[in-house]
């Protein structure tokens, strides 16, 4: 997460896959919930550099942006486990 820190991108993680467990209504643990949030942040950041769109640094920002890579990502796995 741009510019948040180590301590705040896992608090932020964490309830940013919580609350993508909640929209998503997927059933996962707490390690699950704040890896989701931090890998959904450091996924759709990276995805949106590529298309040239840069996030500030503020907390609000990347929570939100956590958020909606953390139900991206859980969408994804939902996509390939099916397939499989």
């Amino acid at each position: 997460m741009n510019g948040v820190g180590i301590i705040m991108s896992i608090i932020l993680g964490g309830l940013a896959g919580w609350i993508a467990e909640k929209i998503m209504k997927a059933n996962v643990g707490l390690l699950t919930n704040i890896i989701l949030g931090i890998v959904g942040a450091l996924f759709l950041n990276f995805i949106l550099g590529l298309l040239g769109v840069y996030t500030t640094p503020s907390y609000l920002v990347q929570f939100i942006v956590a958020i909606i890579g953390a139900c991206i990502l859980i969408f994804l796995w939902r996509a390939i486990r099916g397939r499989a």
